[in-house]
This record gives structure tokens, C-alpha cells and sequence, in this order.
């Protein structure tokens, strides 16, 4: 029985706004990491069946299928495709799922999946421009105004009567935890370095050691007036890419990797679009269910950290150890490149798993239009 196992994991540094890789074109910062994947792996790019890369803002820099665009500016051959998936902000995750089932189903023997985001250069909302992606049937629906995530955002932090002071203290928490995983190293090796022209690029940009409940406290709240969500206890406007090497456990040994983690089990759910927010709920108990696992089972998760209230509701309702929760720091420290997120949450998961020696990792994310992935990975022995 053919499985999917993942040999490699790279991603880079995640740039602020405006920030230091601002400057680099979006299909160049998706070469540089195939590049470095390709290097740390020993891989000759032609063996690569495909390579399926997550973008949310589909638009001017990164758009005309920016995975083949990034092939190409990695200067892989021709011969390699690539296409590019937009499930929002699991946009990558779900391009890991794309990759493990056609490695599963003998469509692919060698895969990449990953994906980016330059919200620098391609603000999030891009590609509607002036015009709304809501027909009269959806209208009729759910409304014709768009679903505004900070409203979602304010609604979980209301139903589940978090107050602005708990989602301040965990976005504090967040930063902590960020600055102490860079200063121990953590992310040294998923990490690779990227070249601008104002010089190399090593280290996430977000991370605020300093970060105070007190200084979060005097943020403005603009998706409500008198509301409890503000910059500070939501996710980072972010610039980023990130890669991972699929394949099967045969193909692997053959061409002498080393798996470091088994994609277990992989689902997607539907949720309410307009609260949006609440669907890792659900995908929790659907991967869980379908691996056969419990929460107990699993010694790290990563909720993605769009708004405090994402993860603070999920832990609500699955009661999971604190420190297995984003242990490294998650979105509001670290950012959150929409289409490159899933990835880069993958790899800093893998990472996490093989350095403690963790049997079991869930990563899980809420989307926009109101979805969620769910993914287990499994350490290989």
C-alpha cells in the first residue's frame, strides 16, 4: 500500500509589511525556497511529478499560475509543472492534501507543495479590485455584504464571552513564545535564508519580545466599535513562502531520504461563511475521528492564529493541554502570508515533531468563505 511521507521542509524567514522582503518579487521568494529545498534534499528537480503551490491573492505578480512561475525562475526544467490552489488562507495546506493523495492514488512519485504570499505587493483583496465576488444567489442567501473576518472574529469572542484582556494575554503569550523559540534556535534549521537588495534576510520580522498586555491595551478596535479585536490580538499582515517534499516511503528509501513525518490523515469541512472563523471546530473532530485518535493522542496542535478568538475557541471546546497549543508562537507573533501559511505551519510542525520526539501533530486552519483544514501528521521511526 503506497503512503505519503514527508522528506524535507524549508521555508523562509516571514517579512512585516513593507518589511525587508517587500522586495522581492513573489515568484523569486517561491524559486528561493524550492531552490533550498531541493539543495537540503539532494533532489535533481527533473524527478518532480508536479508541484502544487498556495496563493490566495491571485492578481498582478502572482497571478499567471505563479507555481509554474516559480518553477521556472528556480531555473528547474521545463519539463516540471506546476499549478496553483486557492482555498484562502489554507490555501497551501490543502495544496499538502492535493500532493499526499495523488502520491497515495500513484499519480505522483516526487512532489512539492507549499505556497506564498506578498501581502507587501499584493494587498490582501486584490483580486476583486472594484468588483464583489457575490452573485444574487448568494445574496439571496447569506446577504450581499461581503463576510468581514474581524466581525467573525468579534462574534467567536462573544459567543464564547472572551473578554479583550484574554485575548490581549494570549497574544502576548504568542510573542513570548516566538521570541523564546528564536532565541533557542528553534527555527534555525526550517529556515532558509533569503537574498534582497538591501542584503540577506534571516529571521522572522513580527516577533516582539517586549510585547506587553499593556501596550496591546491601548490599540483601537476597527471592526467594532467598543469591540475586544485589534491589531494586536490579530494576525500579521505578512510576506512569505514555504516547501515541502512529498513522496511515498519506497520512493523515499530508493533515493535514500529519510521521512520525517507520515501525512496520517487529511480532511477539509465547510462552515458558516459568515462567522467564518469557527471551522478548525469541526475539522478537529473529523480528522480526529477518521485517524482514530483522541486530543490526548497528540502532543502539539497548531490552530492558526488569524485573531486570538480562533485558537482561544477551538481550546475552549477541545480542553487541550496549554502547552501543546502553538508552543513555538503562532500568526500574531510570527505573521501570516495567507497562501503560505498552511506550509509554513506544516513545517514548523514537522520541525517541533522531530526534535521532541512527537508521535502525533495536528495542524488546523480556518479559511475564508467559511472552511477548515485539518491535518495529522505521524512521526516515522
Amino acid at each position: 500500500m503506497r503512503d505519503a511521507v514527508i522528506v524535507a521542509a524549508a521555508r523562509s524567514p516571514i517579512g512585516k509589511r513593507a518589511g525587508a522582503l517587500s522586495t522581492v518579487h513573489p515568484a523569486d521568494l517561491s524559486a528561493n525556497i524550492l531552490s533550498a529545498l531541493a539543495e537540503r534534499a539532494s533532489l535533481d528537480p527533473a524527478v518532480v511529478d508536479d508541484v502544487i503551490w498556495g496563493c490566495v491573492s491571485q492578481v498582478g505578480e502572482q497571478t499567471f499560475d505563479i507555481a509554474r512561475g516559480a518553477v521556472l525562475s528556480a531555473g528547474w526544467p521545463e519539463t516540471v509543472p506546476g499549478t496553483t490552489v486557492d482555498r484562502q488562507c489554507g490555501s497551501s495546506q490543502q495544496a499538502i492534501h492535493f500532493a499526499a493523495a495523488g502520491v497515495i492514488a500513484g499519480h505522483y512519485d516526487v512532489v512539492v507543495a507549499g505556497g506564498v504570499e506578498s501581502m507587501s505587493r499584493v494587498p490582501m483583496g486584490s483580486a476583486m479590485g472594484a468588483q464583489s465576488p457575490i452573485g444574487a444567489l448568494y445574496a439571496k442567501r447569506y446577504g450581499e455584504a461581503l463576510p468581514n473576518q474581524g466581525l467573525g472574529a468579534e462574534r467567536i469572542a462573544g459567543e464564547w464571552s472572551f473578554s479583550r484582556a484574554q485575548l490581549d494575554a494570549y497574544s502576548v503569550r504568542s510573542h513570548h513564545r516566538a521570541a523564546a523559540a528564536v532565541a533557542e534556535g528553534s527555527f534555525d534549521a526550517q529556515i532558509v535564508e533569503i537574498e534582497t537588495p538591501d542584503g540577506p534576510v534571516r529571521s522572522d520580522e513580527g516577533v516582539r519580545p517586549d510585547c506587553s498586555a499593556e501596550g496591546l491595551a491601548r490599540l483601537r478596535t476597527p471592526f467594532l466599535e467598543g469591540g475586544v479585536i485589534s491589531a494586536g490580538n490579530s494576525s500579521q499582515i505578512s510576506d512569505g513562502s514555504a516547501a515541502l517534499l512529498i513522496t511515498t516511503s519506497e520512493v523515499a528509501k530508493r533515493n535514500g531520504w529519510t521521512p520525517l513525518v507520515r501525512i496520517h490523515t487529511a480532511v477539509v469541512v465547510g462552515s458558516d461563511p459568515n462567522i467564518m472563523l469557527t471551522g478548525p471546530i469541526p475539522a478537529t473532530a473529523k480528522a480526529l475521528a477518521r485517524a482514530g485518535l483522541s486530543i490526548a493522542d497528540i502532543g502539539a496542535f497548531e490552530v492558526n492564529e488569524a485573531f486570538a478568538s480562533v485558537p482561544m475557541a477551538w481550546q475552549a471546546e477541545y480542553r487541550a493541554p496549554e502547552e501543546r497549543l502553538n508552543p513555538l508562537g503562532g500568526a500574531i507573533a510570527l505573521g501570516h502570508p495567507l497562501g503560505g501559511s498552511g506550509a509554513r505551519i506544516a513545517t514548523t510542525l514537522i520541525h517541533h515533531m522531530n526534535e521532541r520526539g512527537i508521535r502525533y501533530g495536528l495542524q488546523t486552519m480556518c479559511e475564508g468563505g467559511g472552511q477548515a483544514n485539518a491535518t495529522i501528521f505521524e512521526l516515522v521511526d
